[in-house]
């Protein structure tokens, strides 16, 4: 009985080493880099409108190629990317609901946050409701300037225009 248990939990063992080294890598689905992103707020231009305010770098178009206007809608999502120094960057996307699923229609660096070289410790929108239906986005980012320091919360604020405000939180 004991030698059928030794030879059971070998060929046990040995099956499982086998099907670990047969198994591919997982391709990583989010950069490490990526510390904090939240899904927040609600867009929606005819197609014609410039996307967010501010001069996208490496920006996805979603507008039709035919120069058709079309009408668009989607949300936004604030994300957090960690540097080399372990401060972080603060990116803000449009993404575009499409016939083909979710798409990036821009891509901006938030440079109020960058020139204080935070350390982000959370990002959280308004609610936990899911996406709202007037347009716009609120939500609260906690950061350091100091690595010893408590956080302080920063809102980013996008009215129903698009235009953006980054301030310090008054609550």
């Amino acid at each position: 009985m004991a030698m059928r248990r030794v030879l059971m939990t070998g060929l046990l063992l040995a099956g499982w080493s086998i099907a670990a080294d047969a198994a591919p890598a997982q391709d990583a689905i989010l950069p490490a880099s990526v510390i904090f992103a939240t899904s927040t707020g609600y867009w929606e231009d005819d197609g014609n409108a410039p996307d967010v305010e501010r001069a996208p770098r490496g920006a996805e178009s979603v507008a039709d190629p035919e120069g058709k206007a079309t009408q668009r809608h989607g949300y936004y999502k604030l994300f957090a990317v960690r540097q080399a120094d372990r401060t972080s960057k603060i990116y803000l996307q449009q993404i575009a609901q499409t016939e083909t699923g979710p798409a990036i229609a821009s891509t901006i660096e938030l440079q109020e946050f960058s020139d204080l070289k935070p350390y982000v410790t959370d990002i959280r929108p308004e609610n936990s409701n899911g996406i709202i239906k007037e347009p716009g986005l609120f939500a609260t980012v906690y950061l350091k300037t100091d690595p010893a320091a408590e956080p302080d919360g920063w809102t980013v604020l996008i009215d129903e225009f698009g235009d953006i405000t980054v301030e310090k939180a008054t609550n």
